[in-house]
């Protein structure tokens, strides 16, 4: 598959994942719902479908379609991971995290809208996704949605994202005396970038093993492969924030070093990232090896990670 073919493909997996997120924000409350306040709501589709190449669902519906699972139980999965990245997304830009005006190349949540707003949209937005998945519409199979649930969840919480973003604001010196950013070894870094941002994406792709049925060596593999291409993303993100400009990356650059962040570029130079990039690439394509030419769109998934230039 041509860099082209897959970028069209991703594009067409984004417009029917939109598809499905514009039926969960649709204005009509759902069975259980009390009302679904406008304000409320009009922020999290701001939040939401505000662009986005959506790669972490076509992650999990690509491992799913390894596996022979297709439909639209696995894109309201796919659906439930976006649903968690867009509230990380709002989070992560508020005023006491990373106090950003520009995602996506508009104004962030909290500035198109109010701080307050803003709490309540990540809010309602990782709540929404539990809801999604725990809905027999998922999946009819009681355990798998189970599954599904327990595997987003420790990816977002306490020993995945949410814990990331903590060590995160550690490293930079936001709870030290003096405030000064910490130094931190690979290790450290490592760990930190695995929460963060790996988390959720290695759980992207174990999702579409879980609901594709796949047997224990099956997910692990599935699981290793988002591990590598976690690392992956972090450290290509880490060099267009080195490199890129806010135009293209429609997000402010240059923010890391200012603030003193963690990374493996301020660690190694860009030249030797580039070469552990180049090698997290060829493990995450080599952990799909089981799977033969089945896995071949997710190889050039892990390929356009480390391409992108936003």
């Amino acid at each position: 598959m041509s860099a082209e073919s897959f970028e069209s493909r991703l594009a067409s997996a984004a417009e029917t994942v939109d598809a499905v997120l514009e039926d969960l924000l649709a204005a009509t409350a759902r069975a259980g719902e009390i009302a679904r306040p406008d304000r409320l709501l009009d922020a999290m589709r701001y939040a939401t479908l505000g662009g986005g190449k959506r790669l972490r669902p076509f992650l999990l519906a690509e491992a799913a379609r390894v596996f022979g699972a297709d439909g639209a139980n696995v894109l309201r999965a796919a659906a439930s991971v976006e649903l968690i990245h867009s509230y990380s997304l709002v989070h992560d830009d508020l005023p006491a995290m990373d106090n950003d005006d520009l995602r996506r190349g508009r104004a962030t949540a909290h500035r198109a809208y109010d701080e307050a707003t803003a709490i309540l949209v990540g809010d309602s937005l990782l709540t929404l996704a539990f809801d999604v998945l725990a809905d027999e519409k998922t999946d009819p199979d009681p355990a798998v949605r189970v599954d599904l649930v327990a595997t987003l969840a420790i990816a977002s919480g306490l020993g995945g994202m949410a814990g990331g973003q903590m060590l995160d604001l550690a490293a930079e010196g936001r709870f030290a005396d003096d405030k000064a950013p910490l130094s931190l070894s690979m290790d450290d870094i490592l760990r930190l970038q695995a929460m963060k941002t790996g988390a959720l994406i290695t759980a992207s792709a174990e999702m579409g093993a879980i609901i594709g049925r796949a047997d224990k060596a099956g997910r692990k593999a599935l699981r290793d492969y988002g591990h590598l291409l976690g690392q992956a993303f972090q450290i290509a993100d880490d060099l267009l924030d080195v490199e890129s400009d806010a135009k293209t990356l429609g997000k402010a650059t240059g923010k890391d070093s200012s603030m003193g962040k963690a990374t493996l570029v301020g660690l190694m130079g860009v030249e030797a990232a580039r070469e552990r990039l180049a090698g997290l690439v060829a493990e995450a394509e080599a952990a799909l090896n089981p799977f033969g030419d089945k896995a071949d769109v997710l190889r050039q998934a892990a390929r356009f990670v480390a391409d992108r230039r936003n």
